[in-house]
């Protein structure tokens, strides 16, 4: 019962920072130095991505309309050709969300653990808070005199995606940095609206913690225990729960504020999180 309940604290903190741009790998790694769920290093290292499919299915469930591209065409369908069963639209915005994971996925293949070995530690995750909190103020700061040149997601282009798919890339590389948050600011200094910004964040997290939680999975075996069954379960239920409610949130804030509130709580965190380690192991 004590560790379901530990996997419940995962599950509300994963469902909070997926999608508030204040990195919920950063968090997880930190909630991790504190609430030790009792599991092997190779449960956790795959629990640790895994339940974020949790709050990816919240996604799935809440844009369901947006981002499946399969349709019945209107009159006769014996006269319809195939492409008459698919939103064009939306399958273009697939498109567009592959090009943006091309970026992540090479990096993955070319050097997968190595990234986790190298940078996942708690100065990697505080360093980064801080630098893209900086980030988020100063870009914002600037952004109240620029208007936005994309509106919405079918005027993003591939160059813009692409370009989207970079600033991913860093989150991927550093823990701390934020998946969602890197987008984002990627998307405002390319142009895009904040609501654009967040919403194409949604969507291109779901083939990449789809892909992402796959080959975890792969990795771990599927020799799983009723334990670690429950934890994991447990774990993901909570995230969808809570992503639920906080993504709803966020589409409403942004569309009456900035960022700059995230950018502080990110440097007040990275700051907190190196005093305290540093007199942790001082």
């Amino acid at each position: 019962m004590l560790e379901l309940i530990k996997s419940i604290i995962f599950g509300i903190v994963e469902g909070i920072t997926e999608w508030l741009p204040i990195s919920s790998t950063g968090h997880m790694i930190l909630l991790d130095e504190f609430i030790k769920l009792d599991a092997s290093a190779d449960f956790m290292e795959m629990y640790l991505v895994v339940i974020q499919l949790g709050a990816i299915m919240a996604v799935v469930l809440l844009f369901w309309n947006k981002l499946w591209p399969f349709c019945m065409p209107k009159g006769d369908a014996n006269k319809k050709s195939i492409m008459d069963y698919i939103n064009k639209d939306i399958f273009v915005m697939w498109l567009k969300i592959v090009v943006a994971c091309i970026p992540a996925v090479i990096i993955e293949f070319a050097f997968g653990d190595k990234l986790e070995e190298w940078f996942y530690n708690y100065k990697t995750v505080a360093v980064m808070l801080i630098l893209v909190g900086i980030l988020f103020i100063i870009i914002e700061s600037k952004n109240k005199e620029i208007d936005t040149k994309v509106n919405t997601i079918a005027e993003i282009t591939y160059q813009t995606a692409f370009l989207i798919g970079v600033f991913q890339l860093v989150a991927a590389v550093f823990p701390g940095t934020s998946r969602s948050g890197a987008t984002i600011i990627g998307g405002l200094m390319l142009g895009l609206s904040r609501t654009v910004a967040a919403e194409f964040t949604f969507y291109l997290a779901v083939p990449v913690m789809f892909g992402a939680s796959f080959i975890k999975i792969l990795k771990f075996g599927l020799a799983f225990t009723m334990e670690e069954i429950l934890i994991l379960t447990v774990g993901m239920v909570t995230a969808f729960v809570v992503s639920l409610v906080v993504i709803k949130f966020l589409m409403g804030y942004i569309k009456k504020h900035d960022f700059k509130i995230f950018g502080w709580y990110r440097i007040v965190l990275g700051v907190a999180v190196l005093v305290w380690f540093s007199l942790l192991y001082s």
